[in-house]
């Protein structure tokens, strides 16, 4: 009976670890698509003394959309 809160610590590191890893991925393959950072929309802004800001609001948008079709078209598959 004392094993069982160091198994459920143990399945949730490795829940954890797999979804960063994953989430990893996701974010490497979502560099090489063309244009995602480049959408109308992204601000940047550069100034003399060499600061630059950058807000992909065009990219956070598409990206938002495009996650909540997939949840809902998941949450609707796992329901049946």
């Amino acid at each position: 009976m004392a094993d069982e809160p160091i198994l459920s610590i143990g399945r949730l590191l490795l829940f954890a670890g797999l979804s960063l890893a994953l989430l990893g991925g996701v974010l490497l393959l979502a560099g090489r698509l063309p244009g995602l950072g480049d959408l109308p929309g992204d601000f940047q802004w550069e100034t003399e003394r060499g600061t630059s800001v950058y807000v992909p609001l065009g990219t956070m948008i598409v990206l938002s959309i495009l996650l909540t079709i997939l949840v809902n078209v998941a949450l609707w598959l796992w329901r049946g």
